[in-house]
């Protein structure tokens, strides 16, 4: 980047004086509220304990997604695992749970559940110590729970092979990092006139475009978008998953960040498109409490059968919408046991009539559940 060549929002002469047209954004705004009427409106009726099971199943899918998006891949079962604990909520068969893991449930979770907390420098520096335990991203070391120093050059989003990279986005140098947080924490803290719902989707981009930690700025920024969501509902319990509905659009979400960081300080684009996002998140969640109610109706159609904790741990698996064949293999690579010993587990809930064999043939067994 030249000198004096101005390329990104960062470098405007009126940084950072965000402009909108609200008008434009009322529509959407209005269909959000919708949408999370009719969600809401839904779990009122039914129950704390679906509640809680649905805030598990929208919190597991929040973590993984986050992390999804940046190419890292948790295991769900630990995750949901770890939520569970730290919510008091009772999933039968508890998985291993690794520091990974850990770490970014206790970063949305603390965003979350604590969302009406001021978001200052110590939390920001918690959370990515909370992301990076080894101090390591990978195989490289990075300074954890500080600002980034520019040691190794400018921070910039990179993609291609060596010889034709593409600069997708250069963030602003450390050294003004310091006063540009202390400004983002200010606004953070104050009563600044926005939507709630605006000043999310305003909180991720201003977060994403400082960039102010080595790693992690992705899920950092997410983690803050998700605090201001908290807070514009009302409520420490999720029922639904920005970050999941943003893996599903991955490409139109890089996208429209990187045309909104060379663009202007007019963000109407960015927060329509954010808000479009939120919209159709709030109405997968319909789905994942189909989910939750197709799960809490089996476990009490089941509750009197006696189980051991590979069968608990392989019937949710198949309640989470197992991918493929379930063939008895397949059984004993995830529950970690011979397979006779898959075997006769399986031939058990066969005859309790819990599982059925699926139709149509081939070289090995199917199994799905009877109901």
């Amino acid at each position: 980047m030249n000198s004096g060549e101005r390329l990104y929002i960062w470098q405007a002469d009126d940084w950072p004086a965000w402009r909108y047209d609200l008008p434009t954004l009322t529509g959407l705004l209005t269909e959000v509220s919708r949408a999370q009427g009719l969600l809401l409106g839904r779990l009122a009726d039914v129950g704390l304990a679906l509640r809680e099971q649905a805030t598990l199943a929208a919190l597991t899918e929040d973590v993984v997604k986050t992390s999804q998006i940046e190419g890292e891949v948790l295991n769900v079962e630990s995750v949901r695992s770890s939520i569970a604990r730290r919510l008091g909520v009772d999933i039968g068969a508890v998985a291993p749970v690794d520091r990974r893991v850990e770490g970014v449930v206790e970063m949305v979770l603390a965003a979350t559940s604590h969302s009406a907390e001021p978001l200052t420098a110590e939390r920001l520096f918690g959370w990515h110590s909370a992301l990076f335990p080894t101090g390591y991203s990978g195989m490289n070391p990075i300074a954890v729970g500080q600002w980034r120093d520019d040691a190794g050059g400018p921070m910039q989003v990179i993609s291609g092979p060596v010889g034709r990279r593409t600069v997708h986005f250069q963030a602003p140098p450390a050294d003004v990092l310091p006063a540009e947080m202390t400004r983002f924490l200010a606004w953070a803290n104050e009563e600044s006139g926005e939507p709630g719902l605006v000043k999310a989707g305003l909180a991720h981009l201003w977060l994403v475009t400082l960039h102010p930690f080595d790693d992690g700025n992705g899920r950092i920024a997410r983690a803050v978008g998700d605090l201001f969501l908290a807070r514009a509902d009302g409520s420490t319990q999720r029922f639904y998953s920005l970050s999941a509905q943003i893996q599903r659009e991955r490409k139109d979400y890089y996208d429209v960040l990187e045309r909104t960081q060379k663009g202007t300080l007019d963000i109407t684009g960015w927060l329509s498109w954010f808000l479009g996002t939120l919209g159709r998140a709030v109405t997968s969640a319909q789905t994942t409490l189909d989910a939750v109610l197709v799960r809490a109706r089996f476990w009490q159609r089941w509750a009197g059968i006696p189980l051991n904790d590979r069968q608990v741990k392989l019937l949710n698996r198949v309640l989470d919408g197992f991918e493929g064949k379930f063939t008895s293999s397949k059984w004993a690579a995830i529950a970690r046991c011979s397979p006779d010993t898959a075997l006769r587990d399986i031939t058990q809930l066969l005859e309790l009539g819990v599982l059925k064999k699926s139709p149509g043939g081939g070289r090995s067994t199917g199994y799905e559940l009877s109901d």
